[in-house]
């Protein structure tokens, strides 16, 4: 349904694995023998929310691959969160993806939404866990993009889950993920509490822009500020855009033309396409 919803718009696509796409703008590349413009075409490593529908991520998709972006969807699954092993070695899979030759040269941006950047949260770990070893890869991250983040206890944690992916049995299966995160608090909340520390201390310094709300039942935000101020405390160069209503993962539908300006600033800011090149 994603492939579909963006062919329409004339854009091709590389189906990798089950859950990676790499979506391509033909008509922004030059002749295929320009293999040194291919190895520096910036890369956008999208990370969708759980339960994102096709035509929803496909707007997202549109508005990099209109720009002269690349677009690699990396989906996630319920098990990989409730499981913490699995998240890892799914972390595991897109390093090394992102080391390949089609990928090992091209300038990066990171997008994740909602659980999208506990994803990620895993290439943090890894990456921190080696810094040596993925160096080049620290260096090819160029911007991070994190919309509607999951932030705050694990109990608002096994309530983002439940909402999302069983919203008819929210109530019963946020109790029974708190049960078995407390069985599990060695393979689980502990592991949970370690990625929080790794995100907030991220080994990726490269100028960030997070999207959230006062009212997003799904991420605290006196929680996700106190993770911005850190992050400038460091040194990071942050924008944050916050709305007191709006939407968990639906920034963009509520508030359209403020998402969109935001966004292309922050991108035409990274250097990473030509400035007459509109989102």
């Amino acid at each position: 349904m994603l492939t579909k919803s963006i062919l329409r718009r004339s854009f091709s696509c590389l189906r990798l694995s089950k859950h990676i796409t790499l979506y391509m703008n033909e008509h922004v590349a030059p002749a295929p023998s320009d293999h040194t413009y291919e190895d520096q075409k910036p890369l956008t490593l999208m990370l969708p929310w759980l339960g994102a529908r096709p035509q929803a991520v496909a707007k997202y998709c549109d508005i990099y691959l209109r720009t002269g972006f690349d677009v690699l969807v990396v989906e996630s699954e319920v098990q990989e969160f409730l499981w913490p092993r699995w998240s890892l070695q799914h972390g595991k899979k897109l390093v090394e993806l992102l080391h390949s030759d089609r990928f090992a040269s091209r300038p990066l941006l990171v997008h994740a939404f909602s659980i999208g950047g506990y994803t990620f949260a895993q290439v943090m770990v890894l990456v921190s866990e080696d810094p040596q070893k993925y160096k080049t890869l620290t260096g090819r991250i160029k911007g991070q993009i994190y919309d509607s983040l999951v932030v705050g206890s694990v109990e608002l944690m096994a309530s983002g889950v439940a909402k999302i992916a069983f919203p008819r049995w929210e109530t019963a299966v946020k109790q029974m993920s708190l049960l078995y995160f407390n069985t599990f608090k060695r393979q689980t909340t502990d592991y949970y509490n370690k990625s929080i520390q790794v995100f907030w201390n991220s080994p990726f310094t490269a100028p960030a822009l997070f999207f959230y709300c006062d009212n997003d039942p799904l991420s605290d935000p006196r929680a996700l500020e106190e993770v911005i101020d850190f992050w400038r405390g460091r040194a990071v160069t942050l924008t944050a855009k916050k709305w007191e209503c709006s939407k968990h993962a639906g920034h963009l539908k509520a508030h359209p033309q403020e998402y969109v300006d935001t966004l292309e600033s922050f991108v035409h800011s990274l250097s990473l396409v030509p400035l007459k090149a509109k989102m």
